[in-house]
């Protein structure tokens, strides 16, 4: 929250957090992530890196940002699901609520973002554990509602592959459609392959 001094007085910096991020995501897009450093994102921002350390615990989180918030969103709307709702029906309904309210905020940088992902190993290796986290709160939702834990874990894995078969469509340059729909196409031809 501090990133400089006026006299004696510490002046409290406004939106660090999304200045960081949009710092980082355009040095990411110019000079690659693997090259680009906190400081070299702090500087860019106007703040120092302790500030950056405040928001994230590293440069890969500022890519994965937000992931918590958006997995409790998921489950919280899977278990809301009414007691009829196949699993695999509530866990997509919980993935359109988070596209709807959470990622449709940040269309403008997912472009950029599939970008930065496709181009980094790192990056790559890391969006595969999110993917695995997504999966098991997904499935825990579902135990939660009564699912058993097999059924739980093949609708939490089938889920997150339609939400990133739907992301990887969404992120695409000329794309306008909402992800909630191309999450609802995916899922339609899930159940008719």
């Amino acid at each position: 929250m501090q990133s400089g001094r006026l006299g004696d007085v510490v002046r409290w910096e406004p939106d660090a957090y999304g200045r960081l991020r949009d710092a980082a995501l355009s040095l990411f897009v110019e000079q690659g992530f693997e090259k680009t450093t906190v400081a070299q994102i702090a500087e860019r921002a106007g703040l120092n890196r302790r500030t950056f350390f405040h928001h994230f615990a590293d440069k890969r989180e500022v890519v994965f940002a937000g992931q918590l918030a958006s997995d409790d969103l998921i489950a919280t709307e899977i278990r809301a699901q009414p007691s009829g709702t196949d699993p695999l029906h509530a866990a997509v309904a919980g993935l359109m609520l988070a596209s709807d309210t959470l990622y449709e905020r940040y269309r403008e940088g997912a472009i950029q973002l599939g970008a930065v992902i496709a181009a980094s190993p790192e990056l790559q290796e890391r969006e595969m554990v999110k993917r695995a986290t997504l999966a098991d709160a997904i499935a825990a939702a579902l135990r939660d509602r009564g699912t058993s834990d097999a059924a739980a874990v093949v609708s939490g894995w089938a889920a997150v592959a339609m939400f990133f078969v739907a992301r990887n469509r969404w992120n695409q340059p000329g794309n306008q459609r909402p992800l909630s729909d191309l999450i609802d196409e995916a899922h339609k031809e899930f159940l008719t392959a």
